[in-house]
């Protein structure tokens, strides 16, 4: 045995496991994304870490700050909503769609800041403003957007953001979105745009002057009912405005989260398209149904959002992309809403909207409502269409309602 061998002091069993050896990184690249659990990185020096941290120098700190994979869903949406964008666009990644809502009024909202949000808007959203934000001295009015003039006239001194929904749930109202920013522009206010249920397929804010666009991820951009997360893109400078706001709260986004967010919007358009041109088939055909009172779909020609939905929303060789959920209200109430979800065989009850099961939900029994001003019928069933056959779909709603039409109603 050599002297040198003989000299080479042996690590003891439990470092021997820690410190085991580790794969190189590959010369190729990969059409998977890879996953970085790491929630800490290794420097080569103090100097370094520094940097790093500091923001001067190439690198990843701890996970609540950065994280590739989270970074690669991000600048994914970016690019995805940001195609056309007048500016340049980044993104921010975060643990879920109210994170990312939660994230951009901390960020943009003082005490004694007003906010203008539509009604209705998503539930979630109008509990954050009333009863969280409320309490830090932050004001909210709730307008129908449909009404310009009164957006106009609610504006104060203090309105810091102007926020909106490219559709509303669930009565699927189209937000004129160039008229907005107009009335945004000039009171100096921000245009917050959600637009889950539109997602980048069927419409781009940015594209139309949105200043930010938010996403609940966990909807259609993962798009299998298997991760939660949130992201919001815009400009770069208000974007690194967020970044601070999310390292400092937290609410980051998990690599493993990311990574599945990531791999559902490579099959974003195909899955959207299909939705779409299914949910305009099924909402044509069960506003035919007698026991039907009101279906709510910008794709209906009635609808009083159809006309600024055509002008505002992408179109392909399938026709305008109307978004994929449609509210059905029959006839007779709370009882019969409940009594045509309950009686649903295909179509699951669940409020989750964007996965490839369809699912329906009777709006008035789902908790956390929009407010008592929404104007939303107790009898109103939100339909996330799906993936399925539209044939099946419609078989199945026409049975339930179907069997509306003996129910006896108090």
């Amino acid at each position: 045995m050599s002297a040198s061998r003989r000299a080479r002091r042996r690590l003891g069993e439990n470092t021997r496991s820690i410190h085991l050896p580790r794969p190189e990184s590959p010369g190729q690249s990969t059409f998977g994304l890879p996953v970085w659990r790491a929630a800490s990185w290794n420097f080569q020096s103090s100097a370094e870490y520094a940097d790093v941290l500091g923001g001067e120098g190439p690198g990843h700190a701890p996970g609540r700050i950065d994280n590739p994979t989270t970074s690669s869903f991000a600048a994914a949406v970016a690019s995805l909503e940001g195609a056309a964008a007048p500016e340049d666009v980044a993104g921010q990644a975060f643990a879920s769609g109210m994170a990312a809502v939660q994230a951009v009024f901390l960020t943009f909202l003082r005490a004694g800041s007003h906010v203008l949000a539509p009604t209705p808007v998503y539930g979630g959203t109008f509990s954050l403003l009333t009863n969280v934000l409320s309490r830090f001295g932050v004001t909210t009015d709730f307008v129908d957007y449909a009404d310009l003039a009164r957006v106009q006239s609610s504006v104060r001194a203090g309105t810091k953001i102007i926020y909106a929904e490219t559709m509303t749930d669930p009565t699927m109202a189209v937000a004129d979105l160039r008229g907005l920013y107009r009335i945004a522009r000039a009171a100096g206010a921000l245009l917050v745009v959600d637009s889950t249920l539109a997602t980048p397929v069927v419409c781009r804010p940015l594209e139309h002057g949105a200043d930010l666009v938010l996403h609940s991820a966990t909807r259609y951009l993962g798009g299998h009912d298997d991760s939660t997360g949130g992201v919001v893109v815009g400009r770069p400078d208000l974007i690194q405005r967020l970044r601070e706001v999310r390292i400092d709260t937290g609410c980051s986004l998990s690599p493993d989260d990311a990574f599945l967010l990531r791999r559902g919007m490579e099959t974003l358009p195909l899955r959207v398209r299909r939705m779409c041109s299914t949910a305009m088939v099924f909402a044509a055909a069960v506003a035919k149904h007698p026991a039907v009172r009101r279906v709510d779909y910008p794709g209906l020609s009635d609808h009083p959002g159809n006309l600024l939905a055509r002008h505002l929303f992408d179109s392909g060789p399938e026709g305008t992309r109307y978004g994929a959920c449609v509210t059905v209200t029959p006839t007779g109430g709370y009882q019969a809403g409940a009594a045509l979800a309950d009686g649903l065989r295909l179509a699951g009850i669940g409020s989750a909207v964007g996965g490839t099961h369809t699912k329906a939900a009777h709006v008035a029994a789902t908790a956390r409502l929009t407010g008592k001003d929404a104007g939303i019928d107790a009898g109103a069933v939100r339909f996330s269409v799906g993936l399925e056959d539209a044939e099946d779909l419609i078989a199945d709603v026409t049975r339930a309602l179907d069997s509306l039409r003996t129910m006896k109603t108090p």
